[in-house]
């Protein structure tokens, strides 16, 4: 189960018309990775609820033979005024809203959210899950103290068990620093405890509940990457270790025509006059006039236009983004209408309180 019927709305402006699950890593969707890492693990029946722009995903994923699984969608809206509207049930009331209509989780399942990229032992987990006779387990990773507020925050003894489970906490009311991935694995019998027909989070209704009831309720502890995409500068931050090669099975599309400069299809750069310093990505029907220089780590999106005298450093730039003559962006996520820096704040194309300029390499 893939859950992505969020808005996304802490990676606006990213999110404002793309599913968070769609925003892309090397030119992917980050759930696409989440796809393929399942089918390496035969995990191939695989439901994905949606709300918000959900054609998007199931437009691009389709039936997921591309992939050799199969994919299922569950819708969540309702209508208003004669219109449909998404309206996600919550994590969890989406899970019982499925197997109501199908008893499609009739068997162990994982969970995983849409927006983070992960290369967890899979097999591993579910062994685990299953020696301790656990109806729940979630996978946890320890985080920095002041960062606990972010997460959902788990305590548990020595065998695993949880004792409590806090959401997103203030660091001098967390009990730990083990932070819920996100990544769980239920039994059938756990979507029994969820009400029907409402909404409801795992994370702040359903986690609670087994604590009370004091059910067999474990977390795992695994080392593995977590790669998760919160926040604006999370994605920024992702993007840079992905360019820099440090995460694996993340290969940098393109061919290299210099140590480590790839390029798309159909680019023209003037080499002779250009800085590049890799990693640097240049995207199909690209164009680099002379004298710009790039320091990577860089991603330029396919048909983008870098304009004479332009510096680009350490910036991922999305399809059609036009960089202006002598301009400089620097730590950056940029489109053809926002530019957004690695802390968060966000300038729109046009706005006459900023010195960039840029836009739309279409027109």
């Amino acid at each position: 189960m893939i859950l992505a019927a969020g808005q996304g709305t802490r990676v606006r402006p990213l999110t404002k018309q793309t599913p968070k699950p769609m925003v892309p890593i090397l030119g992917k969707p980050v759930m696409e990775y989440i796809i393929e890492h399942l089918a390496r693990y035969g995990v191939t029946d695989i439901m994905v609820n949606v709300a918000f722009n959900h054609w998007k995903i199931e437009n691009y994923f389709g039936d997921g033979h591309r992939w050799g699984v199969n994919i299922g969608y569950a819708y969540e809206g309702v209508r208003e005024h004669g219109e449909i509207v998404p309206k996600p049930m919550g994590s969890a009331g989406g899970m019982r809203r499925i197997q109501d209509f199908s008893g499609f989780f009739d068997d162990t399942t994982i969970v995983l959210c849409g927006d983070a990229i992960i290369d967890l032992d899979i097999k591993a987990a579910l062994f685990e899950h299953k020696t301790k006779g656990a109806i729940a387990s979630v996978v946890t990773l320890p985080v920095p103290q002041d960062q606990v507020k972010n997460y959902g925050i788990v305590v548990g003894d020595k065998s695993g068990k949880i004792s409590s489970f806090q959401e997103k906490p203030s660091p001098e009311e967390a009990k730990s620093n083990l932070a819920s991935t996100g990544i769980y694995i239920f039994e059938p019998q756990i979507l029994d405890l969820v009400p029907p027909n409402q909404e409801f989070d795992i994370g702040s209704q359903l986690f609670p509940m087994l604590v009370e009831k004091n059910l067999p309720f474990y977390a795992q502890s695994r080392h593995f990457n977590w790669i998760d995409i919160g926040r604006v500068s999370d994605y920024w931050a992702v993007c840079q270790r992905v360019l820099r090669g440090e995460i694996a099975q993340m290969d940098m599309p393109g061919r290299e025509v210099r140590p480590g400069v790839w390029v798309g299809l159909n680019t023209r750069v003037d080499w002779d006059t250009v800085k590049i310093t890799g990693p640097v990505y240049i995207g199909s029907s690209s164009c680099i006039e002379p004298g710009v220089t790039i320091e990577g780590p860089a991603w330029i999106g396919h048909g983008s236009r870098l304009r004479s005298g332009c510096t680009v450093k350490r910036s991922v730039l999305f399809e059609y983004t036009r960089i202006s003559e002598n301009a400089v962006f620097e730590d950056v996520v940029a489109s053809p209408v926002y530019c957004v820096d690695r802390s968060g704040k966000t300038t729109y194309q046009g706005d006459e309180s900023t010195t960039l300029r840029w836009g739309d390499a279409r027109a």
